[in-house]
């Protein structure tokens, strides 16, 4: 099992009027390889699961396991070294000023990068670059900041991965960027989670993806999981059978004001 969670729970602001419970007693056991994709509703959770296994908090109760590790009480920093994760904004996960292979260097060498960049260094990084077919090989000594939002979506996610993580969170990493373009990114996320046998755990407003990509898919609401699928089952599902599973276990409507049905 390369991760377990068991009964966490995850309230903000608590004993005042603004407090919400984000999480409510929510379990989930992930084997090594997985690729789950994740669905639902504004508010649904989703990205508040994806806080509690990075540590971005603490929960208020509950146990976090990653690869036979307790991580519950972990801070994130000392997370972050078997955690790899991406978000919707591009801007966030590499640094403007520095060039690209100064920000590949810095996550190759887990930031106890050299002043002086070795030849194979470069030459490693230029063949990473190559793969992701956007010419960003030949501009590595180009400052991060003049790349376009799908070119830096695309370099983090080279760089999240270049040390392969034990496992991978994406929280909606493609939302923020044109159709065409999220198309690419998600094709080189397949890829590369293919490639280096991830487990990886990804939040999609779009329906489509949820069920093309990945083995399982998870659907949350209200701070918990409401369905569960994979295998020969996932296989002939489509997105009117998810709306109706959704209504089914909820016994309402799924909220769908950001989620995209095609």
């Amino acid at each position: 099992m390369m991760l377990s969670i068991s009964n966490i729970t995850k309230t903000f602001n608590p004993g005042t009027v603004n407090a919400k419970t984000a999480i409510e007693n929510l379990s989930l056991q992930v084997e090594k390889g997985d690729f789950i994709t994740v669905i639902g509703a504004n508010g649904a959770g989703k990205s508040t699961l994806f806080g509690a296994i990075s540590g971005v908090f603490f929960t208020d109760s509950g146990r976090i396991v990653l690869d036979g590790v307790d991580i519950t009480l972990m801070p994130e920093h000392k997370r972050s070294k078997t955690i790899g994760r991406l978000f919707q904004d591009p801007m966030r996960g590499s640094a403007p000023g520095m060039s690209i292979e100064e920000n590949l260097a810095l996550v190759a060498h887990r930031g106890g990068w050299l002043s002086r960049i070795s030849k194979k260094d470069k030459t490693d990084f230029r063949e990473r670059l190559s793969l992701l077919n956007m010419g960003l090989e030949d501009r590595m000594s180009q400052p991060v900041g003049l790349l376009s939002g799908g070119q830096r979506q695309a370099l983090t996610l080279l760089m999240a991965t270049i040390n392969p993580p034990k496992l991978l969170l994406l929280d909606e990493h493609t939302a923020a960027l044109d159709p065409a373009t999220a198309e690419k990114v998600l094709e080189l996320t397949r890829k590369i989670v293919e490639e280096n046998g991830l487990t990886c755990m990804m939040i999609t407003h779009n329906m489509q993806s949820a069920l093309d990509l990945g083995n399982r898919t998870i659907m949350m609401n209200n701070g918990n999981i409401v369905f569960d699928t994979c295998g020969e089952e996932r296989k002939g599902l489509t997105i009117s059978d998810l709306l109706i599973k959704f209504k089914d276990k909820v016994g309402s409507e799924l909220t769908t004001d950001r989620i995209l049905l095609s």
